[in-house]
């Protein structure tokens, strides 16, 4: 059988701050972000499966993404974690509930490689993460593929 790529949709909103950076993106300001995910497999060939037919279970995949991604940062504030934002975060926090912090500058690129680690080894055995495509704007985006990162 044919390996089949299925893509799924999710959205989200979220804030974040890029700490250094020399342009306006350094000031905390959101984005309504589109996330598409692709993963690859084989289609279930198993007649008494009752996912014959199907790579995966598209609810299966959504499951994974929510938990793994759109929990995480929907209505967050992404801040990279570093010692001179220490205090602004714990101020930050103090305020507001949502502040997810990290080791890495929150650029839509990065975010790409942090979810790529956080969604592959979720997948069912036999499907593998293909793609992740970030929009953060409505005509901008940043894409991860497994066969550049192998």
């Amino acid at each position: 059988m044919a390996v089949i790529r299925l893509t799924k949709e999710f959205s989200f909103e979220a804030a974040h701050a890029l700490e250094g950076y020399d342009g306006a993106c350094r000031e905390i300001h959101g984005h309504s972000y589109r996330l598409f995910v692709t993963v690859k497999g084989i289609p279930s060939e198993r007649t008494e499966d009752p996912k014959c037919g199907m790579v995966m279970d598209f609810g299966v995949l959504k499951r994974i993404v929510n938990e793994e991604v759109v929990a995480r940062l929907d209505h967050a504030l992404v801040l990279r974690a570093t010692e001179t934002a220490g205090p602004l975060i714990e101020a930050l926090g103090r305020r507001f509930g949502n502040i997810v912090t990290t080791s890495y500058q929150p650029t839509c690129e990065n975010l790409l490689a942090d979810f790529a680690a956080r969604i592959a080894p979720r997948l069912p055995e036999g499907i593998s993460l293909h793609a992740l495509r970030l929009y953060e704007t409505a005509t901008s985006y940043a894409e991860w593929a497994a066969e550049d990162n192998r």
